[in-house]
């Protein structure tokens, strides 16, 4: 098949699914609208032999990721910057909003870019610890340590609102 056949094709097929992980990725839908984009355009960019829908989503999956990553060393790096290139303005009060309730998605923004990546990779893409360090280039110890601190990090934010029954959990008020 052509590039753009495989293209539309995983669109149809799976663009949900890569939205949704986009979406626990970088919590925006906008953004995460945007890795789809951008990742499709990485990959798709790149002359291959011949496509298969089936091996195109996970060079689309690790092309988002890389992404997201990226964005956020940006982000990082213009956060110590701009207060060198601007006066700070006052900020707003936030003490209305840290009365509300986090759901999974803003807690998942609690957690460093490492911590999330390896949250999603494992719980969301139910992928194993050693999958996980395979997708990020880092150690399995390295995978462990991040999941750990944000299991810790998560189970510290998030509440239950109704008792644990028949192994689901149920909080948030969201269902």
């Amino acid at each position: 098949m052509d590039w753009d056949e495989v293209a539309g094709q995983l669109l149809r097929s799976r663009g949900d699914a890569l939205k949704r992980y986009g979406y626990l990725l970088c919590g925006d839908r906008a953004e995460a609208e945007d890795l789809v984009q951008e990742a499709l355009v990485r990959v798709f960019a790149k002359p291959r032999r011949t496509w298969a829908v089936e091996s195109a989503e996970p060079y689309v999956r690790r092309a988002m990721l890389n992404r997201y990553l990226d964005q956020h060393r940006r982000r990082a790096r213009w956060a110590r910057l701009l207060p060198r290139l601007a006066e700070p303005t006052s900020g707003g009060d936030f003490a209305g909003a840290s009365g509300r309730r986090l759901d999974v998605v803003s807690a998942l923004g609690t957690l460093s870019p490492r911590q999330r990546a390896c949250a999603v990779l494992r719980f969301y893409e139910d992928l194993s610890v050693a999958e996980v360090a395979a997708r990020l280039g880092c150690g399995e110890g390295t995978v462990k340590r991040h999941l750990s601190e944000a299991v810790a990090r998560l189970g510290a934010v998030l509440t239950l609102d109704e008792p644990v029954a028949d192994g689901q959990l149920q909080g948030g008020g969201n269902g």
